[in-house]
């Protein structure tokens, strides 16, 4: 709690001082929760993987398969069979992994590569077959139906009323709580209830700790009776069917038609960084799957101007951590901080406006920074991604 009101206190100064209301207003975080949406899920598929001690960077190839299961079954009876189905061909990709890695002891990494160039293989061949005919296009699907989406009726009002009054951080909270409750989706509520289902699950359940134990120790967990490749397969598969749900994610977004072929771009390994963020566990991976689409949502809906000014924002957070190493008498931290401050606050003074080949790139350029400030501090299951053969 602590960290969400230092992100809402730097987004309200920055907003001030740069005069860019639109870092906090309610349709970037509207945007921004819909496209952190799949990084969300697919984080917390890559967390019941590793948790249980399989390496799954194979979360792209599975994400590819939900996105086309969800548009093959979504187009016929709507967006629940579509999540449904997503789920379950992520799930196929899952299996593939287990039996890959778990069964036959290929190594982790390989068998990743192997599950992402297979999904988007597959799914090219399958588009080609079934798409064509219909939308004319074998890299499109026809167009697929959504959720509707829900409002908290007179809170919202209410909140837009204050936002609009322009009043500092008084209303740079309203919009961000506004972006939250309007236009909310079921899928949203549903990822949020998988976010603290898997903390409940891995944290306060027998099985949880099973689960856990496999990745920290399998050796141990069976000489205590615990069925670790049962529990690796299941938490594999797990990781594939949440992997495809964030491919679903993606097709069931009101911005897009359907199924289009490369639209994962990548959020398969952003979802991956956002798990390693957080430090292998949901809290930490709800904040960084937050970061990382609200850096997309940021540029997809303002542009460079508005990208710059988060740069500023990025200026005045090293300033404080710089003041922070100081108290703490880290002098070859702080003056790192210090040269990387006066190095982006160049780039701020510099140029008016961020070209929009860079701001397309803004989550992976996010995701690169974030991973080298927090690899310090960040502990990996113990078996995470050892190959293990019973007895």
């Amino acid at each position: 709690m602590i960290g969400v009101a230092g992100a809402v206190i730097l987004l309200s100064t920055t907003s001030y001082l740069t005069g860019v209301p639109q870092l906090t207003s309610t349709g970037t975080i509207q945007t921004a929760v819909r496209l952190a949406l799949p990084i969300l899920l697919a984080g917390l598929g890559g967390l019941w993987a590793e948790r249980a001690g399989v390496v799954n960077i194979g979360l792209e190839g599975m994400m590819i398969m939900g996105t086309w299961g969800a548009a093959w079954a979504g187009y016929q009876w709507g967006p629940w069979a579509a999540l449904l189905s997503a789920a379950v061909f992520g799930a196929l990709g899952g299996l593939l992994h287990a039996i890959a890695t778990v069964t036959f002891g290929v190594n982790h990494i390989v068998s990743g590569v192997a599950i992402n160039l297979l999904g988007a293989g597959l799914t090219k061949y399958l588009s080609t077959l079934i798409f064509f005919p219909l939308s004319h296009n074998p890299r499109e699907s026809p167009s697929v139906p959504k959720f509707d989406t829900y409002s908290a009726p007179g809170l919202s009002e209410w909140l837009g009323e204050l936002e609009a009054q322009q009043r500092v951080g008084l209303s740079d909270v309203a919009g961000i709580l506004r972006g939250l409750v309007t236009g909310v989706s079921p899928l949203t509520m549903l990822a949020v209830a998988l976010v603290i289902g898997s903390y409940l699950v891995l944290w306060r359940t027998r099985f949880g700790l099973r689960l856990r134990s496999c990745g920290e120790n399998p050796v141990a967990a069976e000489s205590l009776g615990v069925n670790v490749y049962l529990y690796k397969y299941i938490g594999v598969i797990g990781s594939g069917a949440l992997a495809g749900m964030g491919g679903a994610a993606l097709v069931l977004n009101p911005g897009q038609p359907g199924y289009l072929e490369g639209q994962t771009n990548g959020r398969g390994f952003i979802g991956l960084a956002a798990m390693i963020f957080g430090n292998w566990r949901p809290g930490g991976l709800l904040g960084g799957a937050a970061l990382f689409g609200y850096a997309d949502g940021l540029q997809l809906r303002s542009g460079g101007k508005t990208f710059l000014a988060l740069i500023y924002g990025a200026v005045l957070l090293l300033a404080v951590i710089v003041i922070w190493q100081l108290v703490r008498r880290r002098w070859f931290a702080a003056a790192g901080g210090l040269v990387a401050a006066v190095a982006l606050y160049a780039v701020y003074y510099s140029v008016d406006e961020v070209p929009s080949e860079l701001t397309t790139y803004a989550p992976h350029l996010v995701t690169l920074i974030v991973l080298a400030v927090a690899s310090q501090r960040l502990r990996m299951p113990a078996a995470d991604g050892v190959v293990y053969r019973r007895g």
